[in-house]
């Protein structure tokens, strides 16, 4: 049976890789662009489509303001991205979670830890949900089933994380290539067509989204402003991922500073251009997106045709510019679908890595620090698909759902970074001697602080106009890890506190004396090994304890143990409700109750199969019994294995031998 396990598990797995292969080449500036940008670029393939929805409430004159909206998102991401790029010159080894904890404290450093860890979880569920949408585009018979597919992904995505799949590099990059040349051919070509007049309208020009009451009539301006807020926050959707570069800076090549600042500008500026292209196109093509698309009427107010599908923003603008259903949109649209499953694959990767930085800082449980057999952070990719899996089905894959709670703990953590690089600046310019190095340092000051305030203006208006669609629960989410994180730590140091050597207390004082105690549950080989091993121990008394279970297999079990003539006295422990577990800890506390400073060991006898599946046929009492004997103070446990290698079936004579051997015997 182990051995099929264990071939079940090569090929899911994979085989084992050594330590040595962590040491692997850095990335250049062309390998790293594409690999730790999937997140920030794979945003243009929701962000639009989280504008023009929302925009979408106040009716087909709102939709008009998408570009503007744009302009003022990627305002607000490139602004962030300058931010980062200063960090990382104080930071080259850190991230968002370094930064806070350095220059803020532990709690502000376990709040960011929390908030991005959730939005690593949010990455992965919204960057599957979205793909099930473009695969969806691609073949429609996938409508319907975005759960389903989205589900699929996670459990492909966290497969390839275990193996080590993605390791190739020259292959993201590529990928990442051409579908840049596609996009930004699409966006020129699109352009180009808008300038001679022959721009086709995209497929859902054809319809209208019906306004909502309380944005198209009754507040009127102060109704529309609140709509372009809500529409900022969600396209702020965009600047998510482009902290990644920063935390990730040891693995790029030398001079790694200089390479991770150029990856940044030039992730920011190809996510800038590329939205946009992208909104203005949507404008110029009538582009119509909704949350629900029962809610379209065809111009003119009549009934949408049964046949309407509604596509992501950048599936119709293809299929617009392009040609419905031609060659080059249909390869546009699955390598956005190859972009979402690079950013899923990348928060595979980040979140294993953060949850284990924080594992090792006492915030998280130390089985997260564990690698598995190919170097990966094994339980932190279960926990991620555990925690993505539940998202996707909570929300049904819906992506608009799921990222009115994803943009609340984005900001939160740049927030709090930005601000944590603030003080780091305001330390330094007391150190730095000299006009031009302090000036350097004013400048540098000031850009993170242009972005704490930029990124704390963006999460105000988030928490505001997001509140009552989800926000709060990201928050509340957010609280309640920072809270278990904080109990972890605490339990964490109390242990440490008492395992530490004080001075008023030695470890190596030997007890008074040792009093030996023989559990018998059967008067068999491992028993008499056991009362054997307790006598070899020399202890000041030895006793053999029988836990009364049934009145018959007791008498018949003492009456074998008279025959044997062994010189170890018995106590019978009565047990009126067939507890063996009880009497047993009662009997030892009383005897240490005389004299404390003595010590108890209990020998328990137990025989060790040689096969994994016969333990499904023994009921594991002395694995329980254990397990309550180590909780108590002043009590050892001495396991005395026999280990059965003849098991296989010698005899099918049913033994005669007393009821208490048979039934009661160690372990059955």
């Amino acid at each position: 049976m182990a051995r099929v396990l264990d071939s079940v598990r090569r090929l899911l797995v994979g085989r084992p890789y050594d330590t040595e292969r962590l040491n692997r080449r850095p990335l250049g500036r062309f390998t790293a662009l594409p690999v730790f940008s999937a997140n920030a670029w794979s945003s243009i393939a929701y962000a639009p489509d989280e504008i023009l929805l929302t925009l979408a409430l106040g009716g087909t004159a709102a939709l008009s303001l998408g570009p503007e909206i744009g302009v003022a998102v990627v305002a607000v991401m490139l602004l962030i991205v300058m931010s980062y790029r200063v960090s990382v010159r104080a930071y080259p080894e850190g991230g968002d979670y370094a930064i806070s904890r350095a220059n803020l404290g532990p709690w502000a450093g376990v709040t960011v830890g929390a908030a991005m860890m959730l939005d690593l979880v949010f990455t992965v569920a919204v960057s599957v949900a979205a793909m099930a949408r473009y695969l969806a585009a691609v073949w429609p018979t996938l409508e319907g089933a975005e759960t389903a597919v989205a589900s699929a992904g996670v459990v492909l995505l966290a497969m390839a994380s275990i193996r080590g799949a993605g390791r190739g590099r020259r292959a993201p990059a590529l990928l990442a290539l051409a579908l840049l040349i596609l996009l930004f051919g699409m966006i020129a070509t699109g352009l180009v067509q808008d300038a001679l007049g022959t721009l086709a309208p995209a497929a859902s020009a054809a319809v209208e989204p019906v306004p909502d009451p309380a944005f198209a009539e009754g507040l009127g301006p102060l109704a529309m402003a609140v709509l372009v807020l809500r529409a900022f926050s969600s396209g702020s959707a965009l600047a998510t991922g482009v902290e990644v570069p920063a935390s990730n800076v040891a693995t790029m090549a030398r001079p790694r500073i200089r390479t991770a600042r150029s990856v940044m500008l030039a992730m920011g500026l190809i996510a800038a251009a590329s939205t946009l292209g992208v909104m203005y196109l949507a404008d110029r093509t009538s582009v119509v997106f909704v949350l629900d698309p029962a809610s379209l009427q065809a111009e003119g107010g009549g009934p949408v045709p049964a046949d309407y599908v509604q596509n992501p923003v950048l599936a119709q603008l293809a299929n617009a510019i392009l040609g419905t259903g031609s060659l080059l949109s249909g390869a546009l649209i699955l390598l956005v679908v190859v972009l979402l499953v690079m950013a899923g694959h990348s928060a595979f990767k980040s979140f294993p890595e953060l949850a284990s930085r924080l594992a090792g800082d006492g915030y998280l449980p130390r089985q997260l620090l564990t690698r598995g057999d190919r170097l990966g952070y094994t339980n932190g990719v279960v926990l991620l698909t555990l925690a993505a899996l539940a998202l996707v089905w909570a929300f049904q894959a819906q992506t608009a759902l799921l990222v009115q709670l994803y943009v609340i703990g984005v900001f939160l953590s740049f927030t709090v970074s930005q601000l944590g690089m603030v003080r780091h600046w305001s330390r330094k310019l007391a150190q730095t001697p000299g006009t031009r190095g302090r000036q350097a340092v004013r400048t540098r000051r000031l850009v993170n602080l242009v972005g704490f305030v930029v990124a704390a203006l963006v999460a105000l208006v988030v928490l505001v106009t997001r509140f009552g669609q989800g926000a709060w629960v990201a928050l509340l989410a957010i609280a309640a890890m920072v809270f278990v994180m904080s109990r972890i730590r605490n339990h964490y140091d109390a242990v440490a506190s008492e395992l530490d050597l004080t001075p008023t207390e030695d470890a190596r004082a030997l007890p008074s004396r040792v009093h030996a105690v023989v559990l018998v549950m059967s008067v068999q080989r491992p028993t008499l090994r056991a009362v054997a091993y307790a006598r070899a121990s020399r202890p000041s008394s030895l006793e053999a304890v029988v836990v009364d279970l049934d009145k018959e297999s007791t008498q018949g079990l003492l009456t074998a143990w008279d025959r044997l003539d062994l010189p170890v006295p018995v106590t019978v422990l009565a047990s009126p409700f067939r507890e063996m577990s009880e009497p047993l800890i009662r009997h030892l506390r009383a005897q240490r109750r005389t004299s404390p400073r003595d010590l108890v060991v209990v020998y328990i006898p137990e025989y060790v199969v040689a096969h994994g599946w016969q333990r499904l046929l023994h009921n594991r009492t002395t694995q329980r019994l254990k397990d309550r004997l180590h909780r108590e103070p002043g009590v050892m446990v001495a396991s005395v294995p026999w280990r059965l290698s003849g098991v296989r079936g010698v005899t099918h004579r049913l033994p005669e031998s007393p009821r208490g051997q048979t039934e009661t015997g160690p372990d059955q």
